[in-house]
């Protein structure tokens, strides 16, 4: 970090004066340096950034050597599509750390073949390469996993163990795709249930504002919502297993689903704050460097997003939740991270006053082991304590009343989803008595707010839209054509809404029936007259799942807390660590930045 922090204190004064060092007097036509002018440079600069000047001298060779390099590798790109690769060589091999390292490659080979290059150049039996933070593919080739001209690609020695395992990795990457998919086809599950099912048999998920109390969201928002939310939870989980790269794919596919929400959505729930710090925690933990300036945005949207959901000094989170204590944690990592950027960008004014804003915070959220002990005593989780302390700055008796309160307002919460949920099923069974099915009666009370007449009103003028509509298509559904979909194995009213769907085409109707497994909801019978004592026959659940969609189900809310402030139950011993780094780098003398 040194290294890139002296670096761009001087492409910054560079810039200011607009001087290119690729160009002459400082490169000749050799492209050498001139040695004269960028001695001058040097003795110039050395006072502007506080350094010796034998260290500024070094540092602009090597910006300019790496702009003539990479002029020449634009050139060579443009002429004959060999690529110039950067590499980041193993600590043991990279021996001069000013020198660069370089491969020219074209991008349409495999990465396997690029990695016996470099394993025959440098001497590495047993390598993998990665390009912000992600792993290559052996076996896939370097355009299509990102691979550009000029990318950097750091390069990993492979222990002995860990080569023992690396056809089990490689299938673990190959298979990383279908973890994503298994993971997002669970919450597509979830996201469509609407809470009529028994609570006590079947998960649901429901989208809920800081306090815990249900939002009301339109349906497709909501699914996209609860997708992000999927990702980012099992992105968390491998993050606490210090699964980085995978974990960082998770969170990459919950940014895309949060892109599809709305932006007032957004701002009435911190989740995407969260997720924006997570990604830049990752690209950290990665050494993921040249994946700053995407950083840079991230960590700007988060405290955006913080200061339209929590307001000015907190004051909303503050009328919410009574406190702010637990939230501290998060701003504490966006300074802490905002602090790094910073130094690595060359700015360490601003990276001091960023940690000393850290440091502030962490004297305030830095836990008495004796209190936590006394609250676990207590029969408290160590979760509750570290956030009861925090919520109540440290005071031991308020932080016990509090966690007990806290405890009592989660129980009430799911007593009330309990009852709403159970009044749910009573009104769909009543409605199915009246012969609809259970899908339309479900959808008809959640558009009625749970109003069971108001339900009935809307599915009986939904039936008599559709009475009118099968009154218009009858022609279509003709039983010549009815009998030629049961001759192929459909059922009678699926064929029959298929047909009326298609206007009577064949064809039409086979292949929706086919594209839906043959599930093509038939319209509701005709409502029975208030005289009718007949009782319409019981209609299976379409709630219920396969195997297999329950197995994934499972598999997605193993990952998910079962504490709502889980994201706030920081321990803070990574955080402590990347202090005590930065303090380190910002208290060197200039003899020391190596």
């Amino acid at each position: 970090m040194a290294e890139q922090n002296i670096e761009a204190k001087l492409k910054n004064l560079l810039k200011q004066e607009k001087i290119q060092l690729w160009n002459p007097p400082f490169t000749d036509d050799s492209n050498e340096p001139g040695l004269q002018h960028m001695q001058e440079l040097a003795q110039r600069f050395a006072p502007l950034v506080g350094l010796a000047e034998s260290e500024v001298g070094g540092a602009l060779e090597s910006i300019r050597a790496q702009a003539v390099k990479r002029g020449k590798g634009n050139k060579t790109y443009r002429e004959t599509c060999v690529a110039t690769l950067e590499l980041l060589l193993p600590r043991d091999n990279k021996g001069d750390p000013r020198k660069k390292n370089y491969l020219e490659s074209r991008l349409d080979v495999c990465v396997q073949q690029v990695m016996d290059r470099i394993g025959e150049e440098y001497g590495l039996k047993s390598i993998k390469l990665i390009l912000n933070g992600k792993t290559l593919s052996a076996d896939q080739r370097l355009e299509e996993q990102g691979v550009k001209n000029h990318s950097k690609v750091m390069v990993l020695k492979v222990s002995d163990a860990e080569r023992k395992r690396q056809t089990a990795e490689e299938e673990k990457k190959k298979n990383q795709n279908e973890s994503l998919q298994r993971t997002q086809k669970g919450f597509q599950i979830l996201s469509e249930r609407d809470g009529s099912e028994d609570p006590e048999t079947t998960p649901f998920l429901e989208i809920a504002d800081q306090k815990g109390n249900p939002l009301k969201i339109p349906h497709n928002e909501k699914k996209a919502l609860i997708l992000a939310m999927g990702f980012h939870e099992k992105g968390r989980s491998l993050m606490k297993r210090k699964q980085y790269d995978n974990a960082l794919c998770h969170l990459l596919q919950a940014d895309e689903q949060f892109g599809r929400c709305g932006s007032g959505l957004l701002g009435s729930v911190d989740n995407y704050a969260v997720l924006q710090l997570d990604i830049v925690w990752c690209y950290r933990a990665l050494e993921a460097l040249s994946c700053l300036d995407d950083g840079r945005v991230r960590l700007q949207r988060a405290e955006d997003c913080f200061l339209t959901c929590y307001g000015e000094q907190q004051q909303r989170l503050l009328m919410i939740k009574g406190n702010t204590g637990r939230e501290e944690v998060l701003f504490l990592r966006l300074y802490l991270l905002q602090s790094l950027l910073s130094y690595i960008e060359g700015n360490d004014a601003q990276a001091r006053h960023q940690l000393h804003k850290v440091e502030s915070l962490y004297g305030r959220l830095c836990l008495d082991s004796e209190k936590m002990a006394q609250l676990m005593a207590l029969g408290f989780s160590d979760r509750e304590a570290r956030l009861g302390l925090r919520a109540c700055q440290g005071d031991l008796q308020e932080a016990a009343i509090h966690i007990t309160n806290r405890r009592q307002e989660r129980e009430e919460l799911k007593q009330r989803e309990r009852v709403k949920r159970r009044r749910r099923m009573e009104g769909i069974s009543a409605l199915r008595e009246l012969g609809f099915s259970r899908r339309d009666a479900a959808r008809a009370l959640h558009q009625a707010d749970g109003d069971g007449d108001r339900a009935y009103a809307i599915l009986l003028d939904s039936a008599q839209a559709a009475q009118a509509t099968n009154n218009n298509t009858e022609a279509a559904v003709s039983p010549e054509k009815v009998e030629q979909l049961l001759y192929l194995g459909f059922e009678q009213a699926e064929s029959e809404a298929a047909l009326r769907l298609t206007d009577g085409d064949v064809q039409s109707a086979t292949q929706l029936l086919l594209g839906g497994q043959g599930l093509v909801s038939p319209p509701p019978p005709p409502l029975p007259s208030s005289s009718s004592s007949s009782s319409s026959p019981e209609e299976p659940s379409t709630s219920s799942e396969s195997a297999e969609d329950s197995e994934l189900v499972s598999e997605v809310l193993e990952d998910i807390s079962r504490h709502e402030e889980d994201y706030l139950d920081l321990t803070l011993d990574e955080e402590s660590e990347l202090i005590a780094t930065m303090k380190s780098y910002l208290s060197r003398g200039p003899a020391h930045l190596v």
